[in-house]
């Protein structure tokens, strides 16, 4: 049984997860433990598993190919594999809302195949996007610069400085969901 590792793709009870999160504990005279966040890649839904040492899971091998996302129906995103031209396609739910808050056509992004199927979407680490709606930053309310929210064109609402004004193409981080500077 090899160990966890996080972003490591593993087949337990007959299907295939991503692991999110894990921490290991060894309590006293007990045996080992680890307690995992896993991700179904079929049906996206997350939970969280404890690992015993008896517990059988195996390391599924992961293939990363580039892609374009290259439209979105209703709550399915369709994405072209650069290499095969093949079109995949991902409901909302499979993906997760912190990656379709991020997505946008023609963006650029890696596909996770395991098992010759694709499994999810990774994102790069920073994405651009336009600021479509924010309040007027007013001077003076506050003692060290403060924020404001601002919904990006994505839909996603994140916090930004002041100065930010609707129009203005932001830097965020994918993983924090943090403002990184203007572009």
């Amino acid at each position: 049984m090899p160990d966890l590792r996080t972003g490591m793709a593993i087949k337990w009870q007959g299907e295939v997860y991503l692991v999110l999160s894990f921490q290991h504990t060894h309590m006293g005279r007990g045996s080992a433990t680890t307690r995992a966040k896993l991700k179904n890649v079929l049906t996206g839904q997350v939970r969280e598993v404890t690992f015993r040492d008896a517990d059988e899971y195996e390391e599924v091998r992961i293939e990363r190919k580039p892609a374009i996302l290259s439209y979105i129906v209703g709550n399915e995103y369709h994405f072209l594999d650069n290499e095969t031209y093949e079109d995949i396609a991902f409901t909302a739910e499979q993906l997760g809302e912190d990656v379709t808050a991020y997505l946008k056509e023609g963006d650029e992004v890696t596909l996770l195949y395991a098992e010759d199927r694709p499994l999810t979407v990774e994102l790069p680490t920073f994405v651009v996007l336009e600021v479509v709606e924010t309040d007027p930053g007013v001077r003076g309310d506050t003692a060290s610069g403060g924020s404001k929210p601002a919904k990006l064109e994505t839909g996603k609402v994140i916090q930004v400085p002041l100065f930010v004004k609707e129009g203005d193409k932001v830097k965020v981080d994918t993983r924090t969901g943090k403002y990184i500077e203007r572009v």
